[in-house]
């Protein structure tokens, strides 16, 4: 008697079945309104509380008119791989600006933060290497330590004990550290001067994905390293995106000059991607130029952020000790999350749902994001319907 093939699509339905029977099946929200603090959703207009659009670049009128103008120029798409024919002189801008920017020799654009975070390990370490990254950090990391040829360890969180001993294990060849500079979940922010310190004391090189901090952080924005004073040998390998504070899409990461030129020739997820569009390429460079030019878009950020603080610790809201734009208020159960997120959609607030396996289990939460395009107003809005909804 033969035995029984296993069939993909009865487990596939399996599986949806019990995701959706442990409360954490996923629904996306179409909405027809650009990205901004108010979207409507269902013909019913939302304060949105969980986009990343930290400074509110991404409906910015100076964006609107770039992209326009990129488009008028180089079209739609880029047509091919960059290293193929679509390269552009928008690219190779957006790079300079970039590399000038983060005080680094050179950058190199990806499609997006993802891509640029696989090229990473895959492109600097081997078999004989190893990869080591907080237990909170970013699945993109992750999925690229995993991915890879090299061995791969996870510390406790911020634990620069824990990552020196991990360290000293014998047998390694390179040795690469990864963490999150803002921490996408909960907010806080990594102790980067203090991993430096291992790093060089261990011989091991520092890698931080900037994605949330980028444009936000730092006395011009330069994000979690300028935040703490660190140089290009401090950090050699930053890594941000442009699809949050700077409301485009896409990613860089910056270096010294052989280290990025060892990505052009190496990193697959560059050689083998169709490039970003030329367009976004060139709003992005007008993106960097309102960082400088409207520097109170992050005063008035990070007003927001201490008046919902001041306001959530008055309520005795269970929220982390953020003090970024991410404020996450924990409710520990997957299922109210899910439930006070839908009291709050019914109400106008659009906060949605975080739960495992984005988060560990027992974390679930509300993680609530603040941008510079809300208001005072708004921001006392939700915390009334909070204080209401307990």
């Amino acid at each position: 008697m033969c035995p029984q093939k296993a069939d993909i699509r009865d487990a596939i339905k399996a599986n949806i079945g019990q995701i959706t029977l442990d409360g954490l099946k996923r629904n996306r929200r179409a909405h027809d309104t650009p990205q901004g603090p108010v979207i409507r959703f269902n013909n019913k207009n939302l304060i949105n509380f969980c986009s990343n659009d930290y400074l509110g670049l991404a409906n910015h009128p100076a964006l609107i008119t770039a992209m326009k103008q990129g488009v008028d120029q180089y079209g739609v798409g880029a047509g091919a791989s960059q290293l193929v024919c679509g390269y552009t002189t928008a690219h190779e801008k957006l790079e300079e600006r970039v590399s000038a920017f983060t005080g680094r020799q050179r950058a190199i654009i990806f499609s997006s933060g993802y891509l640029a975070n696989l090229s990473i390990v895959n492109t600097l370490l081997d078999r004989a290497d190893m990869v080591l990254g907080d237990r909170l950090n970013h699945a993109s990391m992750i999925d690229a330590a995993r991915m890879s040829r090299a061995g791969f360890k996870r510390y406790w969180h911020v634990d620069t004990d824990a990552l020196r001993n991990l360290l000293q294990a014998p047998g390694a060849g390179k040795k690469l550290v990864m963490t999150d500079g803002v921490f996408s979940m909960d907010g806080d922010i990594a102790p980067i001067p203090d991993l430096f310190r291992v790093c060089a004391e261990m011989n091991a090189w520092l890698a931080v994905d900037d994605a949330h901090g980028f444009g936000v952080l730092g006395e011009s924005g330069g994000g979690t390293v300028q935040h703490y004073g660190l140089s290009a040998q401090e950090v050699p390998i930053l890594m941000g995106t442009f699809g949050k504070a700077l409301g485009t899409a896409g990613a860089f990461i910056a270096g010294d000059e052989d280290v990025i030129e060892q990505f052009i020739q190496s990193a697959r997820t560059l050689i083998y991607s169709t490039a970003l569009p030329p367009a976004l390429a060139f709003a992005t460079v007008r993106a960097l130029d309102l960082i400088n030019e409207e520097k109170w878009r992050r005063e008035h950020l990070y007003a927001l952020i201490n008046r919902f603080k001041k306001g959530a610790r008055e309520l005795g809201l269970s929220i982390t000790g953020s003090d970024t734009a991410i404020q996450p208020l924990l409710t520990g159960a997957a299922e109210k999350a899910v439930e006070l997120s839908r009291q709050l959609l019914e109400k106008g607030f659009n906060v949605v749902a975080i739960r495992p396996p984005t988060v560990p289990n027992g974390t679930s939460r509300l993680r609530i994001t603040l941008t510079a395009a809300h208001s005072e107003a708004q921001v006392d809005q939700l915390l009334d319907v909070l204080s209401v909804l307990g």
